[in-house]
């Protein structure tokens, strides 16, 4: 398979190149099979991309003409995800939590499309985890608008990728520093529905020097896991 995928500049990370979570997911969402991704490069904004299936190292490679962006894994299992995923709080505790979110006063990228507060209403994601007063997770509600529809009333897969993305970043790297998501890898459970009031959760597991290994995940109201994610997020 070969195939050209554009990322649009809606799709922002940094201000000049694409939010890594929505990378991620687009690829996974394009060969339609679970992966395990490597971002290599700053993924380009608004130009086509290429995806194709290297058999040498038996890996999906994302191309922007020779230059490698993403590297991705077929993650028959999961192993990795099944680690302990704490309880989430209900949808009322992370909604005080992220009014603790301090990407409000301090964003390394505030047009972030997932946690960017610059971004209006169903212009970004608007995902904005802040600190729990009773635990070291990062907790922040989510309540998918129609602009992520799959057409069946159901979020698109790449969007579930993008939003497990930045509260990984808040759950490990300290306010002020910058850091750049190096891999992901996403199990998606169920995809949830448009409007679906849900909760999104981020935890520290790992600091290795400049790494930081996260875990992150999304449950619908009733405290159901509907994905999961772990992330290896590198400071500047």
């Amino acid at each position: 398979m070969r195939t050209q995928i554009r990322i649009e500049p809606r799709f922002n990370g940094p201000p000049d190149s694409a939010n890594g979570g929505y990378v991620c997911g687009l690829m996974a969402a394009t060969v339609n099979q679970p992966l395990s991704v490597r971002l290599h490069n700053p993924p380009p904004l608004g130009i086509d991309l290429t995806l194709c299936f290297d058999s040498v190292s038996g890996k999906w490679h994302l191309l922007h003409d020779e230059r490698l962006i993403a590297a991705a894994n077929i993650a028959h299992e999961h192993v990795h995800l099944n680690a302990h995923v704490p309880r989430p709080p209900d949808y009322e505790r992370a909604l005080s939590a992220s009014l603790q979110f301090t990407g409000h006063h301090q964003h390394p990228f505030p047009d972030c499309f997932v946690c960017g507060p610059h971004r209006a209403m169903h212009e970004g994601l608007r995902i904005f985890p802040g600190k729990m007063t009773d635990s070291n997770l990062v907790a922040a509600p989510w309540s998918p608008d129609a602009s992520l529809d799959d057409g069946q009333g159901k979020v698109r897969p790449e969007y579930i990728w993008a939003a497990l993305d930045c509260p990984g970043y808040f759950a490990s790297v300290m306010p002020g520093r910058t850091a750049l998501l190096g891999e992901l890898a996403v199990h998606i459970d169920r995809n949830v529905h448009i409007e679906e009031p849900c909760v999104i959760i981020g935890w520290q597991i790992l600091i290795e020097g400049r790494k930081h290994k996260v875990g992150t995940a999304l449950f619908d109201k009733n405290g159901d896991r509907c994905a999961v994610g772990v992330a290896t997020w590198i400071e500047v």
